[in-house]
């Protein structure tokens, strides 16, 4: 079981405290993802030079919407900043107009990467809640047939609908999403904007979420699957804490 940890680059410094928070308080955390974020002064890529690649796996996220797949720029970066993971996904819409997006599919893109970079680990995304369940199956594996080798999902709160997506997925291929909601405007967001519909004993609190993080990593253990944290402005201690308390890992 691999369990991965998102660290949003907000600043250089915000960035260091988080890597110093896993180093010192989660040894079960063997793997970094860094999200690509247009509007942070880190472009994901660039947190190789933030993560002890001799500790820690590194995925940094790439919005296939920034590339061209009619130039190498993406290769170039990948043998720059000697990567042998990346997390491909389409991307938001930049919040600056003038920054400039094409129309990449994210399978054409991983099917390029593939050709290119053999030996890369290419991981995508899916959103469980972001349409049906069969068109979502479907896309997995469109980008499984294109050469993607691990599906991380975006977070779940209910473990019925992990379970449905897990009689599915290869255990050995997913990650698990998990990211805490502790107030009820982070809520209303997951709700009106992501279209999650939490489960009827949710609750906005630390000890909900850590209870659901706990539930799905003793799935994780039990399956042989993986899970990836999503931690958003949160007590990074007061959420994790009683997890690594509660888990045999």
């Amino acid at each position: 079981m691999n369990i991965s940890f998102e660290v949003v680059p907000r600043t250089a410094e915000a960035t260091v405290d988080q890597l110093n928070f896993v180093a010192e308080q989660l040894p079960f955390i063997d793997t970094i993802n860094i999200p690509d974020l247009l509007r942070l002064p880190i472009r994901s890529w660039d947190g190789v030079d933030y993560v002890n690649r001799n500790k820690y796996n590194f995925i940094p996220h790439i919005r296939s919407i920034d590339f061209d797949l009619k130039e190498n720029r993406l290769q170039q970066i990948i043998e720059e900043k000697e990567l042998d993971k990346v997390l491909i996904v389409t991307g938001d819409p930049p919040p600056d107009r003038s920054h400039r997006i094409y129309r990449t599919h994210v399978v054409d893109m991983v099917r390029q990467i593939r050709k290119d970079f053999p030996s890369i680990e290419i991981y995508c995304g899916f959103d469980p809640y972001r349409s049906g369940v069969k068109e979502e199956k479907d896309y997995i594996y469109d980008k499984f047939d294109a050469g993607c080798d691990f599906i991380l999902s975006q977070p779940f709160f209910d473990m019925r609908l992990l379970d449905v997506y897990a009689d599915f997925i290869p255990a050995d291929k997913v990650y698990w999403g998990v990211s805490p909601v502790i107030t009820e405007k982070s809520k209303l967001y997951w709700e009106n904007v992501n279209k999650v519909v939490f489960p009827k004993d949710f609750e906005a609190t630390y000890e909900w979420n850590t209870q659901f993080a706990i539930d799905v990593l003793k799935h994780c253990q039990k399956n042989n699957a993986n899970c990836y944290f999503m931690p958003i402005r949160i007590n990074l201690e007061k959420y994790f804490l009683p997890i690594r308390e509660q888990i045999q890992f």
